[in-house]
């Protein structure tokens, strides 16, 4: 007898299940029949679907059964990703609230026990097996029709040898180095970010003026502007538009850095706006993504003032380390403004980066990182669209997509965490690195290098989540 009421969750679920039991969603890779492919782009196994996750999903569905009803040999790959900062910070608080915290380099508190990184890894297992399939439970609710029987994981080993194989190639090729350059650092979760993770959030924050004094010019100055007085710590030149004839005499000059007494140049770059503030641009290249292609440019000394954790390291004078950046702001402004040296503060609205999971005040801040060069990588990828193989619809989105291409930077692929595929990189006892699919060829290349078999040590970090899932 029909029911007086349909109740979807009792009726899609018992059908569901017999497709899915039927192997209705499975491809037959013996099949002659022409095959018809979509990879899913695999979620992160922490969290929840979206309605974006829902559009997507929705419209591979419609795409699949399209084709398996014409006849072709369909394969919908499903898959999850291991997202490795997103999955670290759930089981860190879990581990927190049971008063068990990694061992990253903090010492522990009170009633708190410290955890090893194979120990922790091991917990993230265990809380992967309990709890991270609500995604493909979901995609199950949705009524989805991928292949499940060949469901994979990016941490799975066959896809963790694909990642350590690509990983060695490109670093043989040149195309994946390690460099010291800023990075979106966030104090809070201790590691590198992604650019799509910082989260720009405006602040009511402040324009400090500041007078530097001329070397050698007695009651001269040159005054700058800035919205982080704490940096000028770090400060290796001022610099000016070639241009702005206000500054001309000047170039080439020096200036005495307050607090510091290190002598700064003044220099000529394009960078300095006449327009904008007084015209002259305290240079910073560890903290500031503009100042440190300034740096580049003119060869400057690149000094970083913190630590990871956001205090001030041994770069600054002594009676300064150890403060935490914002209550060294504050300190600054006093001192200058005791000495004589601050012109003014205005009031200023202004965007400050905030690391879209910790919430936390992003620095920029000067570290050795692995990197892939993404401007040699972009080359086919402009020719492609420029001789038509590739085309926009519309048209003008061309204009888009080279704007982006053409000024790409080097893509940071290294974390400061536990959770993810380790780098393949290990370093003998002079710090040379030796990049290899195993710990034992790395070993063998070692013993060629020095001439004798020597200890090594793995690289800890681990690669961006996005190198794996881009291989996917």
């Amino acid at each position: 007898m029909l029911e007086k009421t349909y109740r979807p969750a009792e009726v899609e679920a018992k059908f569901y299940t017999a497709w899915e039991q039927s192997g209705a969603f499975a491809c037959d890779t013996a099949s002659a029949r022409t095959p018809y492919t979509i990879m899913m782009p695999p979620p992160n196994v922490t969290g929840s679907l979206h309605m974006g996750h829902a559009l997507t999903f929705t419209l591979q569905d419609i795409l699949i059964r399209f084709m398996r009803m014409k006849g072709r040999d369909t394969l919908w790959q499903p898959g999850t990703d291991h997202a490795g900062i997103a999955t670290q910070m759930v089981v860190e608080r879990q581990l927190g609230e049971k008063g068990i915290v990694p061992d990253r380099g903090q010492p522990a508190g009170a009633n708190q026990t410290l955890i090893g990184r194979d120990d922790f890894v091991a917990k993230v297992w265990e809380w992967k097996a309990e709890s991270g399939n609500t995604i493909t439970r979901q995609l199950r609710r949705l009524g989805a029709s991928p292949d499940w029987a060949r469901e994979r994981f990016t941490l799975d080993e066959g896809l963790s040898d694909a990642v350590r194989k690509v990983f060695v190639r490109l670093h043989r090729d040149g195309l994946i180095y390690r460099d010291q350059r800023l990075v979106n650092w966030d104090t809070k979760l201790q590691t590198a970010v992604s650019d799509l993770e910082v989260q720009p959030v405006e602040v009511k924050g402040h324009l400090w003026h500041f007078k530097y004094p001329v070397e050698g010019a007695e009651k001269t100055y040159i005054t700058i502007a800035t919205t982080r007085p704490e940096t000028m710590l770090g400060d290796t030149a001022v610099a000016v538009h070639p241009d702005d004839e206000r500054y001309a005499a000047l170039v080439g000059r020096h200036v005495v850095l307050p607090i510091v007494g290190r002598r700064i140049p003044i220099i000529a770059d394009s960078y300095a706006d006449p327009e904008t503030g007084t015209g002259a641009v305290k240079i910073t290249p560890a903290h500031d993504f503009n100042d440190f292609e300034v740096g580049r440019r003119h060869g400057l000394e690149a000094i970083n003032i913190l630590d990871s954790r956001g205090r001030l390291n041994d770069s600054v004078p002594e009676d300064w380390r150890g403060l935490d950046r914002f209550i060294a702001r504050d300190k600054v402004v006093a001192e200058l403004e005791a000495a004589g040296l601050l012109v003014a503060v205005e009031d200023h609205l202004h965007a400050v980066p905030h690391g879209d999971r910790s919430g936390t005040v992003l620095e920029p801040w000067l570290t050795d990182q692995w990197y892939v060069d993404a401007k040699t990588l972009t080359k086919p990828a402009i020719e492609a669209v420029e001789t038509g193989k590739t085309r926009f619809v519309p048209k003008h989105w061309e204009n888009t997509y080279f704007e982006w291409m053409r000024n790409i930077q080097p893509w940071c692929i290294s974390r400061q965490l536990w959770w993810g595929h380790q780098i393949p990189a290990w370093y003998g006892p002079d710090n040379e690195v030796f990049v290899a699919e195993s710990e034992a060829e790395a070993a063998a290349l070692a013993a060629a290098h020095y001439g004798k078999p020597v200890d090594l040590r793995r690289d800890p970090d681990v690669l961006d989540t996005w190198f794996s899932s881009a291989l996917w």
